[in-house]
């Protein structure tokens, strides 16, 4: 009998890490797949600077140790624990990127060592976030819901806006779509455009109703301010700062920049509000 207790122990635990690596590659396909069929991101993981894509994988992985606190593939309790999971990952993100783009022929024998790491180092960005959501959005209710017992703080709700403005701006940034759209508006469409996101990033968490809505402490001017307006900011900055990583700020003046910016932090906002409601 006292033979059987640790094998009693060690069988789910085993059981439930396979479980959660299973759906870690299902969520980096679903959460990458739109970009891995995107022809930008073919050329840009060729010609996107070296430093710039190092410096992207680098703040990623600080991104999901965090990411792996309120949505990771499994249960953590310690900071290494979380460690452990951002870096598996971005293994499941390096291997799912690696078949696909091999299967689709756009990775061959022929090719030279740094367009193909090049390539699938930039898929690696969304579908090491989509590793790690793989829990929350595809994981049972149950799973689900102890997550959401855990509160985030102030900060942890302003990381999670930054999460959800990064992934559905990283989508778009690499499209010739938004200087086009943005060289195409007046100053007054901008503005309004700056409205409307700031709108809806309001609605979504607190007007609507959607599951998830939030019950926030404060009046409704101090909630505006705090949440919506510093989440806005978030994801320009964001914006920002993937148009500097696909090299569309290059030769390009702080007007124009700017103006691009904000057409991207649409999504971007979108994006931070979703992730307020899901995670």
């Amino acid at each position: 009998m006292a033979e059987d207790v640790p094998i009693s122990i060690v069988i789910p635990d085993t059981r439930q890490l396979l479980t959660g690596i299973s759906r870690a590659f299902a969520g980096a396909l679903v959460f990458s797949l739109p970009m891995m069929m995107t022809m930008e991101m073919w050329d840009l993981g060729f010609t996107i600077p070296e430093y710039r894509l190092a410096l992207m994988l680098l703040l990623t992985l600080p991104l999901l140790v965090g990411l792996s606190r309120f949505g990771g593939f499994r249960e953590t309790v310690q900071l290494s624990d979380d460690v452990a999971d951002a870096m598996v990952g971005m293994g499941v993100a390096f291997v799912t990127a690696l078949v696909v783009l091999w299967i689709c022929g756009q990775i061959t024998g022929d090719m030279s060592l740094r367009e193909s790491l090049g390539k699938v180092a930039i898929q690696m960005i969304p579908g090491s976030i989509g590793a790690l959501l793989a829990q929350n959005q595809l994981g049972g209710t149950a799973g689900r819901e102890k997550r959401r017992m855990r509160e985030p703080t102030y900060l942890g709700e302003l990381f999670l806006m930054v999460v959800g403005a990064l992934f559905l701006s990283l989508n778009i940034a690499p499209t010739d779509e938004v200087a086009l759209i943005s060289y195409a508006m007046s100053v007054s469409q901008q503005l309004l455009l700056m409205a409307l996101s700031l709108l809806l990033m309001h609605g979504f968490v607190y007007m609507v109703e959607f599951h998830g809505t939030h019950q926030e402490e404060g009046t409704l001017t101090s909630i505006f301010l705090r949440f919506t307006v510093v989440g806005y900011a978030l994801a320009l900055v964001v914006s920002l700062l993937l148009l500097w990583v696909f090299e569309r700020t290059d030769g390009t003046s702080l007007e124009e920049i700017f103006k691009m910016a904000v057409v991207l932090a649409f999504p971007g906002a979108i994006g931070a509000a979703v992730a307020r409601l899901a995670l």
